[in-house]
């Protein structure tokens, strides 16, 4: 391979695994706090409709992070011009981050003007910067890419602009523009359609870069832990354990994740025929994967603060949720990486509700969320024995 670029901003090619930048990790710095926003939304709004709303939400949050990581994965955020578009993008993320709690209420049009203008604003600018070039399939693609975040800003603008269930109608479609319209190739009537196999990225950097954010949103569930712990009035023995599980239901979801598949998802990439279509598929999953977490927060922090008593339905739903969706998500991860998916995990999700549902008449969440983190420390466990050979089921 050689490290001539084709381009001055895209990141050369020369056989060697592209490096995440540290302006890269800083961009990250903004979605720790969006993900604080989103856990704390869905705190606040424990119902179906702030389930809904919670979930269009970190749709947004993720869809924003997903495009520039994408972006950066082509091209070389070390160039000034590519920072530069990252640190506009850094300040547009961070207001809507802080619009986010009351992005159904009187900022709605702030959050929305804030996505559409990051998502509008790169694409066009990547756009204008390939003119001149002899990169027709990628200009193409940034093209498309534009036209649906186009039409995907006049919902949220409009979303915007109105109230009530109008708003959340709107948004959804919004997200939709932009979630689905890479499963069909960005088609556009007169600009045709994008293929994969045109996507030449980098694997190892797109896997690491899910992989951090994959830290972020563990990393948001030990600072809600830990938040919720120094709050706490006294520190009880229920607080206490219920401090204790949570952290062991994130060492586990950590566990589940990095310790065996994250090692081999890069070179399923690397060595695929088609390798943007298995990056696109670890894009479509991991918003399963990371709203699962962000769900698992929010139900630490309700265990802490209430161990023992009354187990309400909102919470029994969040507490079973949130694991089940993980490992659902895992599942899909590791069929991509390996072509089925474990068996641990099938498995694990067929004694999620058959083991803990019965659970919930001792009406205790913390037995309820400690048996949960057993279960997902199992699941890990038999992946691991299975995958050294210890296990032959």
């Amino acid at each position: 391979m050689t490290s001539e670029r084709p381009h001055p901003l895209m990141r050369p090619r020369d056989g060697h695994e592209a490096a995440v930048s540290y302006v890269e990790l800083l961009f990250d710095l903004i979605y720790v706090f969006a993900i604080i926003q989103v856990s704390h939304f869905l705190l606040e709004h424990l119902s179906l409709l702030g389930a809904a709303q919670a979930l269009l939400l970190w749709f947004a949050v993720w869809l924003g992070w997903q495009y520039s990581g994408w972006m950066t994965n082509w091209f070389d955020p070390d160039t000034t011009p590519i920072r530069l578009v990252l640190f506009v993008t850094m300040a547009l993320a961070l207001m809507m981050a802080a619009a986010l709690p009351e992005a159904f209420g009187d900022r709605g049009l702030i959050f929305a003007g804030c996505f559409a203008a990051m998502q509008v604003g790169r694409s066009l600018f990547i756009l204008l910067s390939l003119r001149g070039h002899a990169l027709a399939d990628l200009t193409a693609n940034y093209q498309r890419i534009l036209g649906w975040a186009c039409i995907g800003a006049v919902f949220w603008l409009a979303g915007g602009l109105v109230e009530g269930p109008t708003r959340l109608v709107l948004w959804a479609l919004a997200v939709a523009c932009e979630y689905v319209s890479p499963m069909f190739g960005f088609r556009l009537p007169g600009l045709g359609r994008s293929y994969t196999r045109h996507w030449t990225i980098e694997g190892g950097h797109l896997i690491e870069r899910c992989a951090l954010f994959m830290i972020i949103a563990l990393g948001e569930t030990i600072l809600i832990t830990g938040a919720t712990l120094a709050g706490a009035g006294t520190w009880s023995g229920g607080t206490l354990l219920a401090f204790g599980v949570a952290f062991l239901e994130t060492v586990a979801m950590w566990w589940v994740y990095f310790h065996i598949a994250i090692r081999d998802a890069s070179r399923v990439i690397t060595e695929s025929d088609d390798p943007g279509r298995i990056g696109a598929y670890f894009h479509y999953v991991h918003v399963i994967i990371l709203g699962s977490v962000i769900l698992c927060a929010v139900g630490s922090e309700l265990v802490i603060a209430h161990p023992v008593g009354h187990l309400t339905t909102t919470v029994t739903s969040v507490l079973l949720a949130g694991p089940m969706a993980f490992l659902a998500g895992m599942a899909i991860y590791k069929f991509v990486v390996y072509g089925r998916p474990p068996l641990s995990h099938l498995v694990g999700l067929l004694l999620m509700p058959a083991l803990l549902i019965p659970l919930t008449v001792a009406h205790s969440a913390l037995l309820l969320q400690g048996a949960s983190a057993v279960l997902l420390l199992g699941v890990g466990t038999w992946e691991m024995l299975s995958r050294q050979g210890a296990l032959r089921i």
